[in-house]
């Protein structure tokens, strides 16, 4: 095992200390312990990279989901993620914190106007009832079948589920579990904005605007089957509501008036579902957005997708499949501009990943994006040479490493 000079530098001086050699992947990738006066205090993180290759020409108008923007035929450092924290203990009055900063491409995406931070808030816990855990400051969104850590997910690219969802709140976050198989979560926060989250890669109206006047409530209510249950124990329902002020300047031709906000309702049923086979689950995932000025309906969104994942006992192999349909109107939480007509896309994503070095992701993941209702939304700009497409193949390897 080698240990670079300036990690025996930090050691020396006591900010840090060596993991005792070499252990198993998932001891080996677990956070290591920095020597603070906050013992407990981990630092953990990752780095994410792929290369892609999209059969045929045509790459100026991709797919319209998170993260696909000006990854085409090629190699590319997708994120790199360092995190800070320090957990809640068991105690009654117990306190912590989370520093998170992602920088590369996707960060972008990820934190809108408030990169390189993806989540800074103190956690606290007050003694009501069975407890109730607070988070103050930017912490992730709640809601959602897919996250912003591609790892974490069944595929490496995103659904359209995703990509209508907000991903970063700032506000208070609290937390209640009632039993082992009840467990609700409901927050303050300044808006529902969804920045930067479609395939040009940029906002098309800039950071969200903070509203004095106005909050979001965000909620999830998340019911997991007990151990009474059999094979089916750990499956779980989850149903959350969002509503507030969404991106500012927002409307359905996606032209924008200065100072104009419209509130948004966000909607989320999912579902994971064990199965009597080992290794062998089964996923489903609802969104809808609604954008309403003044009682008028400004743009919406509603997406549908089904997972299937299997992981053969004591097997490095893991397969995992969605299959999704997406539809809405011209406003940028799916962003088909120019489209008058409502835009319908059905996609598959069949993802093999195999766990050959430790602490290492590889996958290899394939995915083909259709038009649902004849308009070629993945290009059609006769001005640049761009031809009518009604399909996007994509073919992806992806490495990560866990630290």
């Amino acid at each position: 095992m080698k240990i670079n000079k300036w990690t025996l530098g930090l050691a020396a001086v006591g900010l840090v200390s060596l993991a005792p050699g070499l252990r198993a992947a998932d001891a080996a990738a677990a956070p290591v312990p920095l020597m603070t006066a906050l013992s407990a205090t981990t630092i953990s993180g990752y780095v994410d990279t792929s290369a892609v290759w999209n059969p045929g020409t045509g790459n100026a108008n991709p797919a319209p989901y998170a993260f696909n923007a000006g990854k085409q035929d090629g190699f590319n450092v997708d994120l790199v993620d360092i995190k800070i924290t320090k957990p809640l203990d068991e105690g009654q009055w117990a306190a912590g914190y989370t520093a998170e900063l992602n920088v590369g491409p996707d960060a972008g995406v990820i934190e809108g106007g408030f990169a390189p931070i993806r989540q800074a808030y103190v956690e606290l816990r007050a003694p009501v009832g069975n407890g109730i855990d607070l988070k103050m400051g930017q912490w992730d969104n709640i809601i959602g079948f897919e996250g912003s850590d591609s790892y974490a997910n069944l595929n490496w690219t995103r659904s359209y589920g995703y990509t209508i969802e907000p991903t970063e709140h700032i506000g208070l976050l609290a937390e209640y579990v009632f039993n082992p198989s009840v467990d609700l979560k409901v927050g303050v926060a300044n808006e529902l904005a969804t920045v930067a989250r479609n395939a040009s890669g940029g906002s098309t109206f800039g950071n969200p605007a903070t509203i004095e006047s106005k909050k979001a409530i965000v909620s999830l209510l998340s019911l997991t089957a007990p151990d009474s249950w059999g094979s089916l124990k750990g499956s779980a329902l989850y149903g959350g509501l969002d509503y507030g002020p969404g991106n500012a300047h927002e409307n359905i031709n996606g032209t924008g008036i200065p100072g104009h906000v419209v509130d948004k309702t966000h909607l989320y049923v999912g579902a994971v579902v064990m199965t009597p086979v080992t290794g062998l689950k089964f996923g489903a995932a609802w969104d809808s957005v609604n954008n309403m000025d003044n009682g008028f309906i400004e743009g919406y969104a509603s997406t549908i997708a089904a997972y299937a994942s299997y992981h053969p006992a004591d097997s490095k192999l893991t397969i995992n499949g969605r299959a999704e349909y997406a539809h809405g109107s011209d406003f940028d939480n799916l962003v088909f501009q120019g489209k008058a007509q409502e835009a319908k896309i059905l996609a598959l994503t069949g993802t093999v990943q195999y766990d050959l070095w430790a602490n290492v992701i590889s996958r290899l993941e394939v995915r083909w994006d259709t038009s649902a209702d004849g308009s070629p939304h993945f290009g059609n700009n006769s001005s640049l040479g761009i031809p009518s497409k009604n399909n996007e193949l994509m073919v992806a390897a992806n490495v990560i490493y866990k630290f």
